[in-house]
C-alpha cells in the first residue's frame, strides 16, 4: 500500500475514534503513529502539538497537516488533513440533520454528559503524561505551572506559548553559561 493511502486510513482510524477534540486525540496518536507505525518518535508527536497550538485552527488537523507533510510533502499533508476530518464530518452532517428532534431528548442529553466526562478524564491522563515525559528539571516545572496560572486566568495562548519559548531559551542559555559551554 503506497504511503499516501496508508497516511489517509491511518488518520481517518484516528479520526473516527477519537471524541473531545485534538488533546484527546493524542493517545490515539501516539498508538497509531509511534506505537504502531512507528513513523514519528513520540518527542515529534509532542513538538507536532505545541507548533500545532501556536497556529491557527484545529490542532488535530494542525498536527496531521504537519506530521503528513513530514513523511511526503505537501500531497502528504493533504492525504493526512483529509483522513483525520472525513469521518467527523460525516457523522456531523449525520448528526446534524437528526438534532433537532433529539436534542430535548433526556437520553441524548445524559449520553453526552456522560461522554463529556470521559473525554475529561482521556485528557487529564494524557496531560498527566505528558507533564512525565516533559517537565524535567525545576525550570520546566516553573514553566508548566507558569503557563497554567496564566491560561486559568486567560492570558492569550499565543502570548503563554511565545513566552514559554523565550523562557526557554533563557534557561538553556543561562544553563550553558553556567558550565561553561556553547548556547544549544
Amino acid at each position: 500500500m503506497n504511503m499516501y493511502l496508508q497516511l489517509f486510513l491511518a488518520y481517518m482510524k484516528v479520526g473516527a475514534v477519537t471524541f473531545g477534540g485534538g488533546y484527546a486525540m493524542l493517545p490515539i496518536l501516539k498508538r497509531e503513529l509511534v506505537d504502531r507505525r512507528n513513523w514519528v518518535t513520540e518527542a515529534d508527536l509532542i513538538d507536532c502539538y505545541a507548533i500545532g497550538q501556536c497556529t491557527p485552527g484545529v490542532i488535530a488537523v494542525n498536527a496531521a497537516t504537519l506530521i503528513g507533510y513530514q513523511k511526503k510533502g505537501v500531497l502528504g499533508a493533504v492525504c493526512a488533513t483529509v483522513g483525520v476530518v472525513f469521518v467527523p464530518v460525516l457523522i456531523i452532517i449525520s448528526i446534524a440533520t437528526v438534532l433537532q428532534q433529539f436534542s430535548e431528548n433526556e437520553y441524548v442529553q445524559h449520553a453526552l454528559a456522560g461522554m463529556s466526562v470521559a473525554i475529561c478524564a482521556i485528557i487529564a491522563v494524557t496531560v498527566a503524561k505528558l507533564i512525565k515525559k516533559t517537565c524535567k528539571d525545576i525550570p520546566t516545572v516553573i514553566i508548566a505551572l507558569s503557563v497554567l496560572v496564566l491560561s486559568y486566568f486567560g492570558l492569550h495562548i499565543i502570548l503563554i506559548v511565545l513566552a514559554a519559548a523565550i523562557t526557554g531559551i533563557v534557561v538553556c542559555n543561562v544553563k550553558a553559561r553556567r558550565k561553561g559551554g556553547k548556547q544549544q
